[in-house]
């Protein structure tokens, strides 16, 4: 029997899943989920990311339900699960989307499909997002891209032929975090939740309600909030297509168009388009060059700060450990990491704002803050989470060196205090302008340590760090040998807008924000 096994993994919808159209076209179908122990012991891998996952797998096999088929959930290596069901209920095929995940993800992979050539198995892979491989140069990316935007979702299914002698599985279940030994960062219940419904919802309300002031408020952790379509951890995990999001945005916009245009719901959608198109751009770094999960996309940059936890000095733990919880002494920097640490999203700025800090403020190494944020994040993207990660922490050699001065964004994004008195409660009482800067305050509960109640003093002057930052960054952006291989790093990574071939014309720098 031609049997098809359908392998879901960060794309957990029917609506636009190529290779579940491909294996219906062929024959009877199953879907199968593996809870891996590569990922779930991840040190990026959080209990937020299991139970959004739980949700989605839920609706998930709700759904192949309703078509006639059915989802198996195992646990266990996904070699061995696949040999365990091969023997029970040969299958002659396996279909999956193409997955950009971290090098345990790449590692089990290579296994799989050394397996499928050992058994005989077709492996048919179908691109995820638009993102590709083999990919030489990044050459013509943008076309590509549009391209395969502007193609037609894959066909609704009306219905799935199941596997004959299906019933005979042992189908499993969704597990808990407790279950399957799985850390929790902080309590769940303010977290988004995962499905297609909830992510189509999103998306609903976004284009059609919410996102009018997106183009001004995304960059407010507050209006932000609301005002963001909040998409994020369904394309991360797939409940919702990069080409479903994408259409939906054409379409809304041209309604508007032909309804005599709005300027501001326009260049809002404009916006989420363009980073639709982001998204897929940082992705490809990493399908391009695995590495740079684990190494600096630009060596030059090898030493500058130590890597090695087991390294560090007293300093530096105290540090890497009060940016985590939220003890810096900075109150928009705390305010926005222990909202991170309780919700699972932040708004881009001040996810940029927290590896900025932790890089030029403390001086610390862009893994182990990687590590942290992994975790933190319901939405975690590892394409887009290394590659930004790296751009903010100045490691990339051709991107903008950006130290955000977190008293400035403070009163920038949040004038009132209102964000930074919700998160960090110990100041709520400070008035007008002294909740972004308590040092200032002449109350000792304010201005220095006194318990473990009290406001922390700050852990750095910013002029200070700013200034020696600077001269460690660009002490090494000035050699010869660093440019050279800066213009490597533009070549494979910089992006080709319209399409246009790369003209390099050497890494750009500013003085961030002062």
């Amino acid at each position: 029997m031609d049997r098809g096994l359908v392998w879901f993994k960060r794309d957990l919808r029917v609506r636009d899943h190529a290779p579940l159209c491909d294996a219906a076209s062929r024959g009877p179908v199953l879907g199968i989920y593996i809870y891996e122990p590569c990922v779930l012991r991840a040190d990026e891998h959080d209990a937020r990311h299991l139970e959004f996952v739980n949700e989605s797998l839920k609706e998930l096999r709700s759904d192949l339900q309703q078509l006639g088929s059915d989802l198996l959930i195992a646990e266990g290596d996904a070699v061995d699960v696949f040999e365990r069901l091969w023997h029970t209920h040969a299958f002659a095929r396996l279909h999956s989307h193409e997955e950009t995940g971290l090098g345990q993800t790449f590692d089990r992979d290579k296994r799989v499909r050394s397996w499928c050539r050992e058994r005989r198995v077709e492996w048919h892979e179908a691109i995820q997002h638009g993102v590709f491989r083999p990919l030489t140069s990044r050459d013509g990316w943008s076309r590509r891209w549009n391209g395969y935007m502007r193609q037609p979702e894959c066909q609704t299914l009306e219905a799935l032929s199941p596997w004959p002698n299906s019933k005979t599985l042992d189908l499993g279940d969704t597990r808990s975090p407790s279950e399957l030994g799985v850390r929790e960062l902080c309590d769940l219940s303010d977290r988004q939740r995962g499905g297609t419904q909830a992510g189509e919802d999103l998306l609903r309300t976004f284009l059609h309600e919410r996102g009018e002031t997106y183009q001004r408020a995304m960059s407010s952790p507050l209006e932000g909030a609301d005002a963001c379509s909040r998409l994020s951890p369904h394309l991360a995990y797939g409940t919702v297509s990069i080409r479903t999001a994408s259409h939906a945005a054409n379409e809304r916009a041209a309604d508007l168009r032909d309804a005599g245009g709005n300027g501001l719901w326009l260049r809002s959608i404009g916006s989420f388009q363009k980073r639709l198109r982001w998204h897929c751009h940082f992705i490809q770094k990493l399908e391009s060059e695995p590495e740079i999960e684990f190494q600096n996309m630009h060596r030059g940059y090898d030493g500058m700060r130590v890597e090695n936890e087991a390294q560090w000095n007293e300093a530096d733990r105290h540090a890497y450990a009060a940016w985590c919880d939220g003890r810096t002494g900075y109150p928009f920097v705390d305010a926005c990491m222990r909202s991170l640490n309780e919700t699972g999203w932040l708004n881009f700025r001040m996810r940029s704002m927290l590896v900025s800090f932790a890089a030029y403020h403390l001086w610390l190494h862009w893994r182990p803050v990687a590590r942290h944020l992994a975790r933190a994040f319901t939405d975690f993207e590892p394409g887009i989470h290394y590659s930004q990660v790296q751009m903010q922490s100045g490691t990339t050699g051709i991107n903008t060196v950006r130290i955000y001065n977190p008293v400035k964004q403070g009163r920038d994004q949040d004038p009132d205090g209102v964000f930074v008195r919700r998160w960090v409660p110990e100041l709520a009482e400070l008035p007008g302008d002294l909740v972004h800067v308590p040092w200032e305050s002449a109350d000792s509960l304010f201005s220095r340590t006194v318990d473990e109640r009290a406001y922390p003093t700050r852990l750095v002057d910013h002029a200070t760090a700013y200034r020696e930052a600077q001269r460690r960054i660009f002490a090494v952006r000035k050699q010869s040998a660093v440019r050279d291989e800066a213009r490597r790093v533009y070549i494979k990574h910089g992006s080709r807008r319209g399409g246009a071939r790369l003209q390099y014309r050497g890494a750009p720098e500013d003085r961030g924000d002062r």
